[in-house]
């Protein structure tokens, strides 16, 4: 546990003395903080028009903070490979992966150090955005539960994302190839659930369930389905594997 902690913090320390963080992060709130601020004023336009200001058709929860929600999520898709590209790949570009492994630490210590590492640096990410339901609940329009909901899934789908994107950068040297190709990767499985509309069953149905989008929708209602948790949970632990894997292929580790 102490070799984890002491990769975290050096992760840490790499990432907020580099300039790449800020500016994800200043894109991040600006794009999320635009899409608040227009689905809010969408619907308090469309609300009046319609003089059904919170009745019946015209809720929070499916004008505002869904559409958030999923925007939110297309977001973290573009610029979560830009945080992992560099975990591994500069490490192996700098000479310096060779000697960490040859520190009297395990390679499940290094994975999980790094993996904890850029998820710590994601959920502070999250966090600054949560002012969005807060301001909500301070006007007394929303309930707090399907903001929260959606976090969480915005969080899970997020560390699946960063997984996935550990186990590419120990592929390449180079960062850019290695956030091209996390990008592109992601993007498959986000959009493989659309051809469940093409195709028959059980065939669609495995489409659907192995879409990290479909996943995220029920989070983005509301909804806490245990199934959905346990897809992400897999994902993570599928994408450490891998990882895992590729470094003892590569440096012959045991």
């Amino acid at each position: 546990m102490r070799n984890i902690w002491v990769i975290l913090k050096r992760e840490l320390y790499s990432y907020f003395a580099s300039p790449i963080v800020y500016t994800i992060l200043f894109i991040f709130l600006l794009l999320s903080g635009y899409f608040f601020y227009s689905n809010v004023a969408y619907f308090s336009l469309m609300s009046i028009q319609a003089g059904q200001w919170m009745r019946g058709e015209f809720t929070l929860e499916e004008w505002v903070i869904e559409p958030l929600l999923g925007n939110m999520s297309v977001v973290v898709l573009m610029l979560l490979p830009l945080l992992t590209m560099r975990l591994f790949a500069e490490e192996k570009r700098q000479g310096n992966l060779e000697l960490l492994l040859s520190y009297p630490v395990r390679d499940i210590e290094l994975t999980l150090g790094k993996f904890m590492g850029c998820v710590s640096v994601y959920a502070l990410m999250l966090i600054f955005t949560m002012i969005y339901p807060l301001l909500l609940a301070w006007l007394g329009r929303s309930d707090l539960g399907a903001f929260f909901s959606g976090y969480l899934g915005l969080f899970l789908m997020g560390s699946a994302f960063i997984a996935f994107g550990l186990f590419i950068s120990t592929l390449t040297e180079n960062q850019v190839v290695a956030a091209t190709l996390t990008f592109g990767l992601l993007l498959f499985f986000w959009i493989i659930g659309w051809a469940a509309y093409i195709t028959e069953p059980p065939i669609s149905k495995i489409f659907e369930n192995i879409s990290l989008i479909t996943h995220f929708r029920h989070f983005s209602k509301g909804i806490i389905d245990t199934a959905d948790i346990f897809f992400y949970l897999s994902f993570i632990i599928f994408g450490i594997f891998l990882t895992l894997n590729a470094l003892r292929a590569q440096y012959r580790r045991v």
